[in-house]
């Protein structure tokens, strides 16, 4: 039986795997997964709970059709418009990526401040650390410690005849 061929694996590829399962990667990869799922849900809060209100309490409008046409033929639809090749102001989208912008920003806020209040809570409860405790008890054992005799001079050289 052969055995296996040597594959030389370049030292770019070493430092991308090292570099790929670092911690602070893996965490990034984590949250722009979780930031996409949040983004779906406050999507759907915004299109389908808020802008239903807000547009029932100004009236019945719905913001998704909300646009202004440019040029060209306007349509029932935002879609059915731009369908027919007409440039227009979709102002109902703009808005409704304004408030989906407010509500992840509020998120943001609270969640940076309770995780603030919690990392500060946890190093109120831990105390000194290990380091610290180590440096005091040194600077215990040496404040025990005599003061170091002064040394003795050397004795004095006869003088030369």
């Amino acid at each position: 039986m052969m055995p296996p061929i040597p594959i030389h694996e370049p030292a770019w590829l070493r430092e991308f795997k090292a570099f790929i399962m670092r911690g602070s990667v893996v965490d990034l990869a984590v949250g722009i997964v979780i930031g996409a799922a949040f983004t779906a849900i406050v999507g759907s809060l915004v299109e389908d709970l808020i802008n239903p209100i807000i547009g029932l309490l100004v009236g019945g409008i719905d913001f998704s059709n909300v646009f202004v046409v440019l040029s060209g033929e306007r349509r029932a639809t935002l879609e059915a418009t731009r369908e027919g090749g007409a440039a227009v102001l979709a102002i109902g989208r703009f808005i409704n990526a304004i408030i989906k912008f407010i509500i992840v920003a509020l998120a943001i806020f609270w969640l940076l401040k309770v995780l603030t209040r919690l990392r500060i809570r946890q190093e109120a409860v831990k105390g000194p650390s290990s380091t610290d405790v180590l440096l005091a008890d040194i600077l215990a054992e040496l404040r025990k410690r005599p003061e170091p005799m002064a040394p003795t001079p050397p004795p004095p050289t006869p003088p030369a005849p």
